[in-house]
């Protein structure tokens, strides 16, 4: 294959060879499902289906596995709050979520686990951990691993054992026997609700957090896969951990390849509910349709530092409409396969292959829309419309995208059409200024009109 992407444990760009020829096995850490999906959870989920489209096209058959955490401290505090069970809440959290996602083209994974599914396959990892003597337990009724125990913990990280500190979602428990280890079961509390509590034999609890991700993956993938993803914010303490537990029980490599997409920032400030600068993905999703929000993610490296701003999805918006506005120009351009041949393609591919870098292949787009521009043949709309699918765009019909949402101030598709007629009376009258006028009323209300030889069409400004 000439894919080459950035591996995480190794620090370079790496040739990317699966472990069984044409297949590829991927796990990518999902949502903890306690409340709506923000923008920086749509970055991390983007840019791993852009992966998977990615592997897919260039003919690999792929198992994509992403899971959803529905057990966890902040699970149980809002179904406490809410006064509802940890189940009602996590269903109406995953139903939410999904509607978001598919709102902007995110396709679903071959396998979507969820933790409390697979509690048995935890119990069994953490009893072979605790054979292998690289799991305790502690005063307190917690079972804990015992980091310094693993020889290459931080090699994901990249930093020695003093250099680390213990990260967890919860306070650090006087059970440990040191600070940097980290829960695999936790007891369970007098206070906590019934369906919090778990049996094992250590006792009733639940599973620490990392734990699940291993019992996940190598449940559905094996004890080695080909790649593991997630936000860079995961790569410790929960990908390190991962490791760990892992590689600790079995005595294998884990995973070959780690990627990490970057962090989100608002406006160049990092995005943090304490400051008020976070958005759900429903927030923005009210003022932006889903292919202009994924438009505007697939314009920066998935490594690279995302900014969100308004003022960035107003240039996505006008840009894909640029895109939108040339495939228009071509009556009815049907599908086609993607003609790997081709020079644009082969641009498009080389970007691609070169750690999925979908801002050199939207360039090739911008090209391709430019030639159609200058007349272009109805080939190059195919191969237009065929490379924006790879990447899960420029799939709607170009009329109804460009005229989506009807006219800034709510005018509908009918008040609009019969303006224009209005317009066309107008102008068969010899009425020149009213006509103008019209023009001008919905040019004033985000309605442009297209004058052409089969009649006046329109679009949003």
């Amino acid at each position: 294959m000439s894919l080459r992407l950035f591996n995480s444990l190794s620090r370079q760009v790496e040739p990317f060879v699966p472990l069984t020829p044409g297949q590829v096995r991927m796990y990518v850490c999902g949502m903890t499902i306690y409340d709506l999906c923000h923008v920086g959870h749509a970055r991390m989920m983007m840019a791993f289906d852009v992966v998977q489209r990615w592997l897919r096209a260039s003919g690999l058959q792929v198992t994509y596995v992403r899971n959803i955490t529905d057990i966890d401290d902040k699970i149980i505090r809002r179904a406490v709050e809410r006064g509802i069970t940890i189940r009602q809440l996590t269903e109406e959290m995953a139903q939410a979520m999904h509607e978001d996602i598919a709102a902007l083209g995110i396709e679903p994974p071959t396998h979507e686990p969820r933790a409390t599914e697979y509690v048995p396959q935890m119990l069994s990892l953490i009893g072979r951990l605790e054979a292998r003597g690289l799991a305790y337990r502690a005063s307190n009724g917690d079972v804990n691993y015992a980091v310094r125990k693993f020889d290459g913990y931080g090699k994901l990280s990249g930093k020695s054992l003093d250099q680390l500190r213990a990260g967890e979602r919860v306070a650090v428990d006087d059970g440990k026997q040191d600070p940097l280890d980290f829960v695999l079961w936790k007891s369970a509390k007098a206070e906590e609700p019934a369906d919090a509590k778990y049996p094992s034999p250590f006792g009733e609890g639940r599973p620490g957090w990392h734990i699940e991700c291993s019992a996940m993956s190598c449940a559905l993938l094996g004890e080695q896969f080909d790649i593991h993803g997630g936000g860079l914010d995961l790569q410790f303490p929960h990908h390190e951990n991962e490791i760990a537990q892992s590689e600790g029980a079995t005595g294998k490599r884990f995973v070959n390849y780690w990627l990490h997409n970057g962090f989100v920032n608002v406006d160049n400030e990092k995005m943090s509910k304490s400051l008020g600068n976070f958005f759900t993905i429903r927030d923005v999703l009210k003022k932006y349709d889903g292919e202009t929000i994924r438009f505007f993610m697939l314009r920066t490296h998935y490594r690279s530092p995302f900014n969100y701003s308004d003022a960035g999805l107003d240039d996505a918006r006008s840009g894909l409409r640029r895109l939108y506005t040339a495939l228009d120009a071509v009556s009815d351009v049907p599908d086609a396969p993607v003609d790997w041949s081709a020079p644009a393609s082969v641009r498009f591919k080389a970007a691609m292959d070169e750690d999925f870098n979908t801002p050199v292949a939207l360039a090739v787009l911008f090209e391709l829309a430019a030639e159609l521009n200058r007349g272009g043949s109805l080939e190059v709309a195919q191969q237009l419309k065929a490379l924006g699918a790879v990447l899960g765009l420029l799939q709607q019909p170009p009329k109804a995208y460009l005229q989506g949402g009807a006219g800034a101030a709510g005018l509908d598709a009918a008040a609009i059409e019969a303006l224009i007629a209005q317009r066309a009376d107008a102008k068969k009258a010899r009425d020149f200024a009213g006509a103008d006028r019209i023009r001008d009323e919905l040019a004033a209300q985000g309605v442009v009109l297209k004058d052409g030889p089969q009649g006046t069409t329109w679009v949003k400004a």
